[in-house]
């Protein structure tokens, strides 16, 4: 099983205001949507994405809501043809001014309505605004590049070691370019985080739920919730940190 990385869902507090946010700016469509009863979930990304790009799962639940940040998930990476041009773009849009070019040469960040970090990455692959990578901290390196190689099957491509921290990215053995990745990133100063609820998992596809299923648990992760619990649709298990991960099959 390629365990490619299919969504990252995140939660938003007023769905018109965000709906528009992602449509407007990173020019995205939705794909699909869900109604839950008490929630909904909207599937985006760009109109001519990889088959195998991610998308972005945005969940609404219904009536007032408000969530907490936290900051065991990092940010969401998206890509442009130039990080400049593309920011100044959102810039003259009325997006927010986060975290322009100039401070970060290469990338820079902006937020969307909710709070949730957007990093603008410079590639010459994939759909503009395509979903790059997601970022999640850990406090165990070792552990972690362990537990996605051992449970995954995933494999480094690209790591950067700084003074203070490194950041590691994995993917699944002969992704493609355009596929998502995941990056891992390590303080060196020992601090833990906190998870907070705004965001809210990862997920992967698979070719059969109950063989995954199976192989997650000879693995040794997190028996958290079955396939039987999610009426065979799904299966959700948890990386050593507490990152939910949802196994979905397509």
């Amino acid at each position: 099983m390629a365990y490619t990385l299919d969504h990252v869902m995140m939660r938003i507090e007023d769905e018109e205001e965000s709906l528009d946010w992602y449509t407007e700016h990173l020019d995205y469509e939705i794909k699909g949507e869900m109604d839950g009863g008490d929630f909904t979930n909207y599937f985006l990304g760009p109109e001519d994405m990889h088959e195998d790009g991610a998308i972005l799962e945005l969940t609404y639940n219904h009536g007032d809501h408000e969530y907490e940040m936290g900051d065991a998930w990092g940010h969401i990476a998206v890509r442009v043809e130039d990080v400049e041009e593309a920011y100044y773009e959102l810039m003259d849009e009325g997006v927010e001014d986060y975290r322009p070019p100039e401070e970060n040469p290469g990338y820079a960040f902006v937020k969307d309505p909710d709070g949730h970090e957007i990093e603008i990455v410079e590639r010459d692959h994939g759909a503009r605004w395509s979903i790059d990578h997601t970022m999640i901290r850990v406090e165990d390196a070792t552990e972690a590049l362990g537990y996605w190689t051992r449970t995954f099957e995933y494999e480094h491509t690209g790591r950067w070691e700084a003074d203070s921290f490194a950041n590691y990215f994995m993917k699944p053995e002969g992704a493609a370019d355009e596929e998502m990745a995941v990056e891992l990133t390590y303080n060196y100063d020992g601090r833990t985080y906190d998870m907070g609820d705004a965001w809210g998992h990862l997920c992967v596809r698979v070719d059969d739920l109950d063989d995954a299923w199976d192989d997650m648990l000879t693995r040794e992760s997190a028996d958290y919730r079955d396939p039987e619990s999610c009426d065979h649709h799904y299966a959700f298990t948890k990386d050593p940190d507490g990152h939910e991960i949802e196994l979905i099959e397509r």
